[in-house]
């Protein structure tokens, strides 16, 4: 079989997996609702290459999120909404839009005014579409993952002022947030009821810490791929080292804890 190399091979396997006559059956199966979290899954993997700079994989990981693009395109062709160049269009004429500077007569000194005006466009299209919602939030898609939203809502109040000055007072805020956590456990231990207070306190402490990731200029999802990275690295080894005790469960608490104290001490004589 010759080698497929453009996007119309694509297309065109795409459209036999999902023809009714002959197509695959699980493909066949699927709408946009199921597909949805392979799309999602799918671009975590492409950040996950990246993060490992594993270029060969994030050359795959790519073709894997361009075809959740293409799946979705083809699903809404059969429907007569739109096709996959129908979805280019759109994109090359936002881009075109968004970027004045290059296609237009807009001149910017800098980065940051470049970003100024990409949010002023956005603003403007979604008053040309009849969006009444004028607020400095407005336009934060409620389907990302909460911990980006978080420092996207942060991100746009701090665009009016509303930001703290430094990490330092962020620091502050998040041993508050600590403290009234430590309250509601203390609580629950006198037994209080209090499952949605402390539900409610401990998504205080994430929502600084996700703040205080923004003050670093420090990707929230990077740094907890990076933390579950070290975690899986770190419990792999004490497993390994364990096996010759009989595995972990036969270990006591405080003999894990001195096996995973061994393991991180190993890793930072080896610089790790």
């Amino acid at each position: 079989m010759a080698e497929l190399t453009d996007i119309q091979s694509l297309l065109q396997i795409m459209a036999r997996l999902r023809d009714p006559q002959g197509g695959c059956p699980w493909d066949l199966q699927q709408d946009f609702a199921s597909i949805a979290p392979y799309t999602v899954e799918e671009a975590y993997e492409v950040a996950d290459a990246i993060d490992r700079n594993d270029l060969v994989e994030l050359k795959d990981e790519l073709g894997d999120l361009l075809l959740q693009v293409v799946f979705h395109a083809q699903m809404a062709s059969e429907q007569g909404a739109f096709d996959f160049g129908d979805v280019v269009a759109s994109i090359s004429s936002k881009m075109q839009r968004r970027h004045p500077h290059i296609f237009g007569d807009a001149a910017v000194s800098g980065a940051g005014e470049v970003s100024a005006n990409w949010e002023a466009i956005k603003r403007a299209e979604r008053a040309a579409k009849g969006e009444q919602d004028n607020s400095a939030l407005a336009g934060i898609a409620r389907g990302l993952p909460e911990w980006q939203r978080a420092t996207k809502l942060q991100s746009r109040a701090a665009r009016t002022g509303f930001d703290w000055p430094s990490a330092a007072p962020v620091l502050d805020k998040l041993r508050e947030e600590v403290d009234e956590v430590q309250a509601e456990f203390d609580a629950a231990a006198a037994g209080a009821d209090n499952r949605q207070r402390l539900q409610e306190e401990l998504g205080d402490v994430l929502f600084v810490c996700a703040n205080l990731a923004r003050h670093a200029k420090v990707d929230v999802g990077s740094a907890l791929r990076l933390a579950n990275h070290k975690f899986e690295r770190r419990f792999r080894a004490m497993e390994a080292q364990a096996q010759s005790s009989g595995g972990m469960q036969a270990l006591s608490l405080e003999q894990q804890e001195a096996l995973w104290q061994a393991v991180k001490q190993a890793e930072k004589g080896r610089g790790q």
